[in-house]
Protein backbone atom coordinates (compact mmCIF):
# COMPACT_ATOMS: atom_id res chain seq x y z
CA UNK A 1 0.00 0.00 0.00
CA UNK A 2 1.36 3.38 -1.03
CA UNK A 3 1.62 6.10 1.58
CA UNK A 4 -0.06 8.38 -0.99
CA UNK A 5 -2.86 6.32 -2.51
CA UNK A 6 -4.71 3.34 -1.12
CA UNK A 7 -5.53 1.27 -4.25
CA UNK A 8 -8.72 -0.68 -4.77
CA UNK A 9 -8.34 -4.05 -3.05
CA UNK A 10 -11.58 -5.86 -3.93
CA UNK A 11 -12.27 -4.64 -7.48
CA UNK A 12 -13.09 -7.70 -9.54
CA UNK A 13 -14.21 -9.54 -6.41
CA UNK A 14 -16.95 -7.51 -4.73
CA UNK A 15 -17.69 -5.32 -7.76
CA UNK A 16 -16.61 -4.94 -11.38
CA UNK A 17 -12.97 -4.06 -12.02
CA UNK A 18 -13.48 -2.01 -15.17
CA UNK A 19 -14.55 1.63 -15.02
CA UNK A 20 -17.35 1.31 -17.57
CA UNK A 21 -18.62 -1.98 -16.19
CA UNK A 22 -18.59 -0.66 -12.61
CA UNK A 23 -20.45 2.51 -13.52
CA UNK A 24 -23.08 0.39 -15.27
CA UNK A 25 -23.31 -1.95 -12.28
CA UNK A 26 -23.89 0.86 -9.81
CA UNK A 27 -26.37 2.57 -12.14
CA UNK A 28 -28.33 -0.66 -12.51
CA UNK A 29 -28.63 -0.92 -8.72
CA UNK A 30 -29.77 2.70 -8.41
CA UNK A 31 -32.19 2.39 -11.32
CA UNK A 32 -33.81 -0.53 -9.53
CA UNK A 33 -35.01 1.73 -6.69
CA UNK A 34 -38.63 2.79 -7.30
CA UNK A 35 -38.86 6.58 -7.78
CA UNK A 36 -41.20 6.97 -4.82
CA UNK A 37 -38.67 5.33 -2.52
CA UNK A 38 -35.75 7.24 -3.99
CA UNK A 39 -37.40 10.64 -3.55
CA UNK A 40 -37.88 10.65 0.23
CA UNK A 41 -39.07 13.63 2.23
CA UNK A 42 -35.68 15.16 3.05
CA UNK A 43 -32.02 14.42 2.45
CA UNK A 44 -30.39 12.22 5.12
CA UNK A 45 -27.64 13.36 7.44
CA UNK A 46 -26.45 9.75 7.82
CA UNK A 47 -27.08 6.35 6.28
CA UNK A 48 -26.41 2.72 7.11
CA UNK A 49 -25.65 0.58 4.03
CA UNK A 50 -24.46 -3.03 3.56
CA UNK A 51 -21.05 -3.99 2.22
CA UNK A 52 -21.24 -7.41 0.56
CA UNK A 53 -20.57 -8.11 -3.09
CA UNK A 54 -22.82 -5.96 -5.25
CA UNK A 55 -24.67 -8.94 -6.67
CA UNK A 56 -25.86 -9.69 -3.14
CA UNK A 57 -26.16 -6.36 -1.30
CA UNK A 58 -25.99 -3.76 -4.08
CA UNK A 59 -29.77 -3.59 -4.67
CA UNK A 60 -30.32 -2.94 -0.96
CA UNK A 61 -27.50 -0.41 -0.59
CA UNK A 62 -28.93 1.46 -3.56
CA UNK A 63 -32.04 2.35 -1.55
CA UNK A 64 -29.85 4.38 0.82
CA UNK A 65 -27.70 5.94 -1.89
CA UNK A 66 -30.66 6.91 -4.05
CA UNK A 67 -31.70 9.25 -1.23
CA UNK A 68 -28.41 11.12 -1.55
CA UNK A 69 -28.98 12.49 -5.05
CA UNK A 70 -30.11 15.92 -3.75
CA UNK A 71 -26.81 16.21 -1.85
CA UNK A 72 -24.60 16.27 -4.95
CA UNK A 73 -22.76 19.58 -4.87
CA UNK A 74 -23.79 20.21 -1.25
CA UNK A 75 -21.86 17.49 0.57
CA UNK A 76 -18.14 18.20 0.59
CA UNK A 77 -17.09 15.64 3.21
CA UNK A 78 -18.12 12.03 3.83
CA UNK A 79 -17.30 10.42 7.17
CA UNK A 80 -17.20 6.68 6.50
CA UNK A 81 -17.06 4.09 9.28
CA UNK A 82 -16.96 0.34 8.80
CA UNK A 83 -15.89 -2.71 10.80
CA UNK A 84 -12.55 -4.42 10.34
CA UNK A 85 -12.70 -7.99 8.98
CA UNK A 86 -9.03 -8.94 8.56
CA UNK A 87 -6.94 -7.03 11.11
CA UNK A 88 -7.45 -7.05 14.88
CA UNK A 89 -7.66 -3.48 16.07
CA UNK A 90 -8.16 -1.58 19.31
CA UNK A 91 -10.11 1.61 18.64
CA UNK A 92 -10.62 3.29 15.27
CA UNK A 93 -7.94 3.37 12.58
CA UNK A 94 -7.23 6.20 10.17
CA UNK A 95 -4.98 5.62 7.14
CA UNK A 96 -1.90 7.64 6.26
CA UNK A 97 -2.90 7.82 2.57
CA UNK A 98 -3.83 11.03 0.77
CA UNK A 99 -6.48 9.35 -1.41
CA UNK A 100 -8.46 6.14 -1.90
CA UNK A 101 -8.82 4.75 -5.41
CA UNK A 102 -11.54 2.77 -7.19
CA UNK A 103 -12.01 2.06 -10.91
CA UNK A 104 -14.16 5.22 -10.98
CA UNK A 105 -11.26 7.41 -9.86
CA UNK A 106 -9.53 8.74 -6.78
CA UNK A 107 -11.24 10.19 -3.73
CA UNK A 108 -9.06 12.65 -1.75
CA UNK A 109 -8.92 12.23 2.01
CA UNK A 110 -9.69 15.12 4.33
CA UNK A 111 -6.40 15.12 6.15
CA UNK A 112 -7.39 18.19 8.15
CA UNK A 113 -10.42 16.41 9.58
CA UNK A 114 -8.32 13.35 10.39
CA UNK A 115 -5.76 15.58 12.11
CA UNK A 116 -8.50 16.93 14.38
CA UNK A 117 -8.85 13.43 15.80
CA UNK A 118 -5.18 13.27 16.78
CA UNK A 119 -5.78 13.95 20.47
CA UNK A 120 -8.34 11.16 20.87
CA UNK A 121 -6.68 8.07 22.37
CA UNK A 122 -9.07 5.68 20.63
CA UNK A 123 -7.95 6.86 17.16
CA UNK A 124 -4.78 5.35 15.73
CA UNK A 125 -3.10 5.34 12.33
CA UNK A 126 -2.97 1.92 10.69
CA UNK A 127 -2.53 1.35 6.98
CA UNK A 128 -2.73 -2.41 7.60
CA UNK A 129 -6.29 -2.07 8.86
CA UNK A 130 -7.27 -0.41 5.57
CA UNK A 131 -5.13 -2.25 3.04
CA UNK A 132 -7.55 -5.11 2.32
CA UNK A 133 -10.69 -3.95 4.14
CA UNK A 134 -13.77 -4.19 1.94
CA UNK A 135 -16.38 -2.68 4.30
CA UNK A 136 -15.26 0.85 3.45
CA UNK A 137 -14.16 0.32 -0.13
CA UNK A 138 -17.45 -1.06 -1.46
CA UNK A 139 -19.25 2.14 -0.42
CA UNK A 140 -17.01 4.37 -2.53
CA UNK A 141 -18.33 3.61 -6.06
CA UNK A 142 -21.88 4.36 -4.88
CA UNK A 143 -20.68 7.63 -3.35
CA UNK A 144 -18.78 8.51 -6.50
CA UNK A 145 -21.84 7.85 -8.61
CA UNK A 146 -24.35 9.85 -6.55
CA UNK A 147 -22.14 12.70 -5.30
CA UNK A 148 -19.97 13.05 -8.40
CA UNK A 149 -16.34 12.32 -9.01
CA UNK A 150 -15.09 15.63 -7.60
CA UNK A 151 -15.97 18.22 -4.98
CA UNK A 152 -15.94 16.04 -1.88
CA UNK A 153 -13.36 14.37 0.34
CA UNK A 154 -13.36 11.30 2.55
CA UNK A 155 -12.72 10.61 6.23
CA UNK A 156 -12.39 6.79 6.36
CA UNK A 157 -12.20 5.05 9.72
CA UNK A 158 -11.89 1.30 10.21
CA UNK A 159 -13.58 0.39 13.49
CA UNK A 160 -12.29 -2.37 15.72
CA UNK A 161 -12.74 -2.94 19.43
CA UNK A 162 -14.22 0.34 20.66
CA UNK A 163 -16.94 1.45 23.03
CA UNK A 164 -20.11 3.23 21.99
CA UNK A 165 -18.88 6.38 23.72
CA UNK A 166 -15.57 6.25 21.86
CA UNK A 167 -17.27 6.00 18.48
CA UNK A 168 -19.80 8.69 19.41
CA UNK A 169 -16.99 11.03 20.47
CA UNK A 170 -15.34 10.66 17.07
CA UNK A 171 -18.62 11.26 15.24
CA UNK A 172 -19.35 14.36 17.31
CA UNK A 173 -15.91 15.74 16.45
CA UNK A 174 -16.57 15.21 12.72
CA UNK A 175 -20.32 15.87 12.58
CA UNK A 176 -20.22 19.29 10.92
CA UNK A 177 -23.26 20.72 9.17
CA UNK A 178 -25.01 20.11 5.87
CA UNK A 179 -21.64 19.75 4.17
CA UNK A 180 -20.90 16.51 6.04
CA UNK A 181 -22.52 13.13 5.38
CA UNK A 182 -22.02 10.15 7.70
CA UNK A 183 -22.01 6.63 6.25
CA UNK A 184 -21.87 3.52 8.43
CA UNK A 185 -21.13 0.28 6.62
CA UNK A 186 -22.68 -2.89 8.04
CA UNK A 187 -24.34 -6.16 7.12
CA UNK A 188 -26.76 -7.81 9.54
CA UNK A 189 -26.94 -11.48 10.60
CA UNK A 190 -24.61 -14.00 8.97
CA UNK A 191 -25.31 -17.53 7.71
CA UNK A 192 -28.64 -18.23 9.38
CA UNK A 193 -31.45 -20.09 7.57
CA UNK A 194 -33.67 -17.72 5.63
CA UNK A 195 -36.67 -17.58 7.99
CA UNK A 196 -34.52 -17.27 11.12
CA UNK A 197 -32.43 -14.55 9.49
CA UNK A 198 -35.51 -12.59 8.43
CA UNK A 199 -36.89 -12.60 11.98
CA UNK A 200 -33.51 -11.77 13.53
CA UNK A 201 -32.84 -8.92 11.15
CA UNK A 202 -36.31 -7.46 11.63
CA UNK A 203 -35.71 -7.34 15.38
CA UNK A 204 -32.34 -5.67 14.79
CA UNK A 205 -33.67 -2.93 12.53
CA UNK A 206 -36.57 -2.34 14.92
CA UNK A 207 -33.99 -1.49 17.58
CA UNK A 208 -32.10 0.78 15.19
CA UNK A 209 -35.22 2.63 14.11
CA UNK A 210 -36.16 3.04 17.78
CA UNK A 211 -32.69 4.62 18.38
CA UNK A 212 -31.96 1.90 20.91
CA UNK A 213 -28.30 2.52 21.64
CA UNK A 214 -28.15 0.03 24.51
CA UNK A 215 -25.83 -2.08 22.40
CA UNK A 216 -26.28 -4.19 19.30
CA UNK A 217 -23.87 -7.11 19.18
CA UNK A 218 -21.83 -8.45 16.28
CA UNK A 219 -24.12 -11.41 15.72
CA UNK A 220 -26.89 -8.97 14.92
CA UNK A 221 -24.72 -6.69 12.75
CA UNK A 222 -21.03 -6.94 11.90
CA UNK A 223 -20.94 -3.14 12.07
CA UNK A 224 -22.62 -3.08 15.48
CA UNK A 225 -19.85 -0.96 17.00
CA UNK A 226 -20.12 2.00 14.59
CA UNK A 227 -23.93 1.63 14.46
CA UNK A 228 -24.14 1.91 18.25
CA UNK A 229 -22.05 5.07 18.14
CA UNK A 230 -24.23 6.55 15.41
CA UNK A 231 -27.39 5.75 17.36
CA UNK A 232 -26.00 7.53 20.41
CA UNK A 233 -25.28 10.69 18.40
CA UNK A 234 -28.50 10.48 16.38
CA UNK A 235 -30.53 10.44 19.58
CA UNK A 236 -28.65 13.45 20.94
CA UNK A 237 -29.06 15.39 17.73
CA UNK A 238 -32.69 14.59 17.06
CA UNK A 239 -32.31 12.48 13.93
CA UNK A 240 -35.16 10.23 12.83
CA UNK A 241 -34.16 6.82 11.39
CA UNK A 242 -36.15 5.56 8.41
CA UNK A 243 -35.92 1.97 7.18
CA UNK A 244 -35.63 2.02 3.38
CA UNK A 245 -35.03 -1.64 2.55
CA UNK A 246 -34.53 -4.91 4.43
CA UNK A 247 -33.62 -8.10 2.59
CA UNK A 248 -31.00 -10.81 2.61
CA UNK A 249 -28.88 -12.73 0.14
CA UNK A 250 -31.69 -15.26 -0.24
CA UNK A 251 -33.81 -12.47 -1.72
CA UNK A 252 -31.15 -11.12 -4.08
CA UNK A 253 -28.75 -13.72 -5.46
CA UNK A 254 -28.09 -16.61 -3.09
CA UNK A 255 -29.71 -19.78 -1.81
CA UNK A 256 -31.80 -19.66 1.34
CA UNK A 257 -30.04 -22.24 3.48
CA UNK A 258 -27.38 -19.81 4.80
CA UNK A 259 -28.03 -16.13 4.18
CA UNK A 260 -26.57 -12.73 5.11
CA UNK A 261 -28.89 -9.88 6.05
CA UNK A 262 -28.79 -6.37 4.59
CA UNK A 263 -30.58 -3.13 5.50
CA UNK A 264 -30.61 0.40 4.11
CA UNK A 265 -31.47 3.02 6.73
CA UNK A 266 -31.53 6.82 6.44
CA UNK A 267 -31.18 9.17 9.41
CA UNK A 268 -33.07 12.37 8.66
CA UNK A 269 -33.32 15.63 10.62
CA UNK A 270 -36.39 15.03 12.75
CA UNK A 271 -37.67 18.59 12.38
CA UNK A 272 -37.49 18.44 8.58
CA UNK A 273 -39.01 14.99 8.49
CA UNK A 274 -41.92 15.94 10.73
CA UNK A 275 -42.58 19.12 8.76
CA UNK A 276 -42.70 17.14 5.54
CA UNK A 277 -44.82 14.39 7.03
CA UNK A 278 -47.39 16.96 8.10
CA UNK A 279 -48.11 17.37 4.40
CA UNK A 280 -48.95 13.70 3.99
CA UNK A 281 -52.00 11.69 4.95
CA UNK A 282 -49.91 9.14 6.82
CA UNK A 283 -49.07 11.66 9.55
CA UNK A 284 -52.23 13.74 9.41
CA UNK A 285 -53.13 13.12 13.05
CA UNK A 286 -49.72 14.10 14.38
CA UNK A 287 -49.60 17.13 12.11
CA UNK A 288 -53.10 18.24 13.12
CA UNK A 289 -52.21 17.98 16.80
CA UNK A 290 -49.07 20.05 16.30
CA UNK A 291 -51.04 22.64 14.34
CA UNK A 292 -53.62 22.82 17.14
CA UNK A 293 -50.87 23.41 19.68
CA UNK A 294 -49.44 26.18 17.51
CA UNK A 295 -52.85 27.83 17.17
CA UNK A 296 -53.37 27.61 20.93
CA UNK A 297 -50.00 29.20 21.74
CA UNK A 298 -50.39 31.96 19.17
CA UNK A 299 -53.91 32.64 20.43
CA UNK A 300 -52.68 32.94 24.01
CA UNK A 301 -49.95 35.37 22.95
CA UNK A 302 -52.26 37.60 20.89
CA UNK A 303 -54.99 37.72 23.53
CA UNK A 304 -52.48 38.69 26.24
CA UNK A 305 -51.22 41.63 24.18
CA UNK A 306 -54.74 42.66 23.13
CA UNK A 307 -55.93 42.72 26.74
CA UNK A 308 -52.95 44.84 27.79
CA UNK A 309 -53.65 47.35 24.99
CA UNK A 310 -57.40 47.43 25.60
CA UNK A 311 -58.06 45.99 22.15
CA UNK A 312 -60.86 43.54 21.28
CA UNK A 313 -59.63 40.09 22.21
CA UNK A 314 -61.79 38.14 19.77
CA UNK A 315 -62.76 34.49 20.28
CA UNK A 316 -61.20 32.40 23.03
CA UNK A 317 -57.82 30.86 22.19
CA UNK A 318 -58.06 27.17 21.17
CA UNK A 319 -57.58 24.66 23.95
CA UNK A 320 -54.79 22.07 24.02
CA UNK A 321 -53.71 19.66 26.74
CA UNK A 322 -50.05 20.60 26.39
CA UNK A 323 -50.76 24.15 27.59
CA UNK A 324 -50.85 22.83 31.16
CA UNK A 325 -47.42 21.19 30.82
CA UNK A 326 -44.25 23.02 31.78
CA UNK A 327 -42.40 24.47 28.83
CA UNK A 328 -39.94 27.15 27.72
CA UNK A 329 -40.92 29.66 25.04
CA UNK A 330 -39.65 32.69 23.17
CA UNK A 331 -42.14 35.13 21.68
CA UNK A 332 -40.98 37.16 18.67
CA UNK A 333 -42.93 40.16 17.39
CA UNK A 334 -42.54 41.81 14.00
CA UNK A 335 -44.20 44.62 12.10
CA UNK A 336 -43.80 44.76 8.33
CA UNK A 337 -41.21 42.02 8.65
CA UNK A 338 -39.01 44.06 11.04
CA UNK A 339 -38.22 42.85 14.55
CA UNK A 340 -40.39 44.61 17.18
CA UNK A 341 -39.54 42.56 20.25
CA UNK A 342 -38.24 39.14 21.34
CA UNK A 343 -38.23 37.81 24.89
CA UNK A 344 -38.15 34.29 26.29
CA UNK A 345 -36.53 31.77 28.58
CA UNK A 346 -34.38 28.68 28.24
CA UNK A 347 -35.74 26.87 31.29
CA UNK A 348 -39.15 25.17 31.49
CA UNK A 349 -40.41 26.61 34.80
CA UNK A 350 -44.14 27.15 34.30
CA UNK A 351 -47.09 25.87 32.24
CA UNK A 352 -46.84 26.66 28.55
CA UNK A 353 -49.95 28.85 28.62
CA UNK A 354 -48.51 31.03 31.40
CA UNK A 355 -45.04 31.09 29.85
CA UNK A 356 -46.19 32.23 26.43
CA UNK A 357 -48.50 34.93 27.85
CA UNK A 358 -45.73 36.27 30.09
CA UNK A 359 -43.22 36.46 27.25
CA UNK A 360 -45.74 37.92 24.81
CA UNK A 361 -46.26 40.82 27.22
CA UNK A 362 -42.53 41.16 27.85
CA UNK A 363 -41.74 41.20 24.11
CA UNK A 364 -44.46 43.81 23.50
CA UNK A 365 -43.75 46.16 26.38
CA UNK A 366 -40.44 45.37 28.10
CA UNK A 367 -37.86 44.59 25.42
CA UNK A 368 -35.23 47.27 26.21
CA UNK A 369 -34.32 47.60 22.53
CA UNK A 370 -37.74 48.96 21.58
CA UNK A 371 -40.37 51.40 22.77
CA UNK A 372 -43.49 49.75 24.23
CA UNK A 373 -45.95 48.56 21.62
CA UNK A 374 -48.71 51.04 20.76
CA UNK A 375 -52.35 50.23 20.20
CA UNK A 376 -52.17 51.46 16.60
CA UNK A 377 -49.53 48.81 15.86
CA UNK A 378 -51.59 45.88 17.08
CA UNK A 379 -53.46 45.02 13.90
CA UNK A 380 -50.24 44.83 11.87
CA UNK A 381 -48.41 42.80 14.52
CA UNK A 382 -46.91 39.47 13.39
CA UNK A 383 -46.48 36.95 16.23
CA UNK A 384 -44.14 33.97 16.34
CA UNK A 385 -43.88 31.49 19.20
CA UNK A 386 -40.91 29.17 19.64
CA UNK A 387 -41.11 26.21 22.03
CA UNK A 388 -37.62 25.21 23.12
CA UNK A 389 -36.31 21.73 23.70
CA UNK A 390 -33.97 20.95 26.57
CA UNK A 391 -30.45 22.32 25.98
CA UNK A 392 -27.67 19.74 25.60
CA UNK A 393 -23.93 20.38 25.98
CA UNK A 394 -21.94 21.04 22.82
CA UNK A 395 -18.37 19.94 23.62
CA UNK A 396 -15.74 21.89 21.71
CA UNK A 397 -12.02 22.21 22.37
CA UNK A 398 -11.73 25.14 20.00
CA UNK A 399 -13.85 27.53 18.01
CA UNK A 400 -13.08 25.46 14.90
CA UNK A 401 -14.54 22.40 16.63
CA UNK A 402 -17.63 24.38 17.58
CA UNK A 403 -18.11 25.65 14.03
CA UNK A 404 -17.76 22.11 12.68
CA UNK A 405 -20.32 20.73 15.15
CA UNK A 406 -23.00 23.40 14.76
CA UNK A 407 -25.99 22.68 12.49
CA UNK A 408 -26.93 25.89 10.64
CA UNK A 409 -30.66 26.42 10.51
CA UNK A 410 -31.33 23.78 13.18
CA UNK A 411 -29.48 24.62 16.40
CA UNK A 412 -30.43 27.22 18.92
CA UNK A 413 -27.22 28.02 20.80
CA UNK A 414 -26.43 29.15 24.35
CA UNK A 415 -23.02 30.65 25.16
CA UNK A 416 -21.79 30.99 28.77
CA UNK A 417 -18.50 32.29 30.14
CA UNK A 418 -17.81 33.68 33.63
CA UNK A 419 -21.12 35.47 34.09
CA UNK A 420 -21.59 36.29 30.39
CA UNK A 421 -24.56 34.51 28.83
CA UNK A 422 -26.48 34.84 25.58
CA UNK A 423 -28.56 32.75 23.22
CA UNK A 424 -29.63 32.82 19.60
CA UNK A 425 -32.71 31.01 18.33
CA UNK A 426 -32.28 28.89 15.19
CA UNK A 427 -34.08 31.64 13.26
CA UNK A 428 -30.92 33.78 13.55
CA UNK A 429 -29.22 31.43 11.07
CA UNK A 430 -31.38 33.06 8.37
CA UNK A 431 -29.31 36.24 8.77
CA UNK A 432 -26.02 34.61 9.83
CA UNK A 433 -25.73 31.33 7.92
CA UNK A 434 -21.97 30.89 8.46
CA UNK A 435 -21.10 29.31 11.84
CA UNK A 436 -18.12 31.54 12.58
CA UNK A 437 -20.13 34.71 11.98
CA UNK A 438 -23.02 33.26 14.00
CA UNK A 439 -20.73 32.61 16.98
CA UNK A 440 -19.07 36.02 16.67
CA UNK A 441 -22.44 37.74 16.86
CA UNK A 442 -23.49 35.56 19.79
CA UNK A 443 -20.32 36.52 21.65
CA UNK A 444 -21.01 40.20 21.01
CA UNK A 445 -24.53 39.71 22.37
CA UNK A 446 -22.99 38.19 25.52
CA UNK A 447 -20.74 41.24 25.90
CA UNK A 448 -17.58 39.50 24.70
CA UNK A 449 -15.17 40.31 21.86
CA UNK A 450 -16.10 38.47 18.64
CA UNK A 451 -12.75 36.65 18.61
CA UNK A 452 -12.94 35.57 22.26
CA UNK A 453 -12.33 31.93 23.13
CA UNK A 454 -11.42 30.26 26.41
CA UNK A 455 -11.08 26.69 27.62
CA UNK A 456 -13.91 27.21 30.13
CA UNK A 457 -16.31 28.78 27.64
CA UNK A 458 -19.41 26.60 27.47
CA UNK A 459 -21.77 26.07 24.54
CA UNK A 460 -25.03 24.17 24.47
CA UNK A 461 -27.65 23.67 21.80
CA UNK A 462 -31.40 23.15 21.73
CA UNK A 463 -34.08 22.37 19.17
CA UNK A 464 -37.09 24.59 18.53
CA UNK A 465 -40.65 24.06 17.36
CA UNK A 466 -41.67 27.31 15.69
CA UNK A 467 -45.23 28.52 15.13
CA UNK A 468 -46.03 31.60 13.04
CA UNK A 469 -49.35 33.30 12.51
CA UNK A 470 -50.68 33.13 8.97
CA UNK A 471 -50.47 36.45 7.14
CA UNK A 472 -53.54 38.03 5.64
CA UNK A 473 -52.41 36.91 2.19
CA UNK A 474 -51.94 33.33 3.36
CA UNK A 475 -55.44 33.31 4.83
CA UNK A 476 -56.89 34.27 1.44
CA UNK A 477 -55.38 31.27 -0.38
Amino acid sequence: MSVTVRPAAVAGLFYSAGRTALAAEVSACLDGVPPARAAGVCAPKAIVAPHAGYVYSGPVAAHAYARLAPLAGRVTRVVLLGPTHRVALRGLAAPSAEAFETPLGRVPLDRGALARLGDLPQVVTSDAAHAHEHSLEVQLPFLQQVLGSQGWSLVPLAVGDASTDEVAEVLERLWGGDETLVVVSSDLSHYLPYREAAATDRATVDRIVALDAAGLDHEQACGATPINGLLRVARRRGLAPRLLDLRNSGDTAGDRSRVVGYAAIAFEPAGDASASRRDTDTAANAGDDDARLGAALLGQARRAIAEALGQPVGPAAPAHGALAERGATFVTLRTAGELRGCIGTLEARRPLADDVRMHALAAAFRDPRFAPLRADEFDALEIEVSVLGEPEPLPALSEADACAALRPGIDGVVLEWRGHRATFLPQVWDDLPEPRAFLAALKRKAGLPPDHWASDLRLSRYAVRKYVEATREEVKT
